[in-house]
């Protein structure tokens, strides 16, 4: 038995599944933040499922792109429940969870999250499931520049685009509407993958997956793309 977090953006979710069962789930819209919403919900769902922190066996979350506060209440609270459990920790990128239901069907796909100043962090996916490329932030002109073959766009990303790659890639182009509350299925079948094969991540290391830093004290970085990180498939 295990929980899922996602704080990744204003969705969130958490979820409690068993195996490949998903007991109960959660999914909201923050108004404002997730740092006063978030707990309470964890402790709703195990309390009405009669489970504890100590019988999980291990805890999942959603490792970004995405908002800055945001994704840090979330590894925060998946840090602090697997250290109390003792169980391990699993992260997944969220690109690659908006992508996870298209991915595999014989189809590129682009998934997108908003990442402000009319930009969008964006992965790509080849027609059997592979990695075209890391994650990476695009306009809307330098995104579909690259694109040239059948594609299906999906994430929250896609809404604010919708007409400008329709307009650009005409017939090319399969726009998915997006359903926030499928992240969070996502998050259980992908991290349930890595918790069994033993894909788990350092306690001590794991961090959200930022494409660029917060503007806020620090010096802006633009199009920073993750170095090293391996495929979720």
């Amino acid at each position: 038995m295990f929980l899922a977090l996602d704080t990744s953006t204003r969705y969130a979710g958490v979820a409690l599944a068993n195996e490949n069962q998903v007991i109960a789930s959660h999914s909201w819209h923050s108004t404002y933040n997730h740092t006063t919403e978030l707990i309470p919900t964890v402790i709703h769902i195990l309390e009405r499922a009669g489970v504890t922190s100590a019988d999980l066996d291990g805890v999942v979350v959603a490792l970004g792109p995405g908002g800055f506060s945001a994704l840090r209440v979330g590894i925060s609270a998946a840090k602090g429940l697997a250290l109390v459990s003792g169980k391990p920790i699993v992260g997944v990128g969220t690109l690659d969870l908006e992508a996870y239901q298209f991915i595999g069907s014989g189809t590129r796909v682009c998934a997108l999250l908003e990442a402000g100043r009319e930009e969008c962090a964006t992965a790509l996916f080849g027609p059997d499931g592979a990695r075209i490329q890391e994650d990476k932030v695009y306009s809307v002109d330098q995104l579909v520049a690259e694109i040239t073959e059948p594609t299906i766009f999906c994430g929250e990303g896609v809404t604010g685009w919708r007409k400008q790659i329709l307009s650009a890639l005409g017939s090319k182009a399969q726009i998915v509407k997006s359903v926030p509350a499928s992240r969070v299925w996502a998050l259980v079948a992908m991290g349930r993958k890595k918790l069994v094969s033993g894909e788990v991540e350092n306690l001590n290391t794991i961090q959200p997956e930022y494409l660029r830093m917060p503007s806020i004290g620090v010096s802006k970085q633009r199009d920073r793309v993750r170095q090293g990180r391996r495929p979720n498939r």
